[in-house]
């Protein structure tokens, strides 16, 4: 991973503590502030979706956790669908 990649990755773990530290916000909210630091860090193509926690793959970056621990924002680089 690069030292840009290191750098999006950190960013994205400390929005996703700061959400459990402080409380549960809605996965609308907590997904477009994620999203403003992943374009800050001047990523241009991603995707974020919230998918239901059971649904997660095992393959796919958790960024954020949201609806009470029910739901996940899950992060991919790239094209998006």
């Amino acid at each position: 991973m690069s030292d840009r990649g290191r750098a999006i990755f950190a960013a994205m773990l400390s929005i996703a503590s700061t959400t459990a530290a402080h409380g549960a916000k809605s996965c609308e909210t907590l997904k477009a502030e994620i999203a403003a630091k992943i374009d800050a860090n001047g990523v241009q193509v991603y995707t974020l979706e919230i998918v239901p926690a059971d649904r997660v793959g095992s393959g796919q970056r958790v960024v954020g956790s949201c609806d009470g621990g029910r739901s996940r924002i899950v992060y991919r680089r790239g094209q998006q669908v």
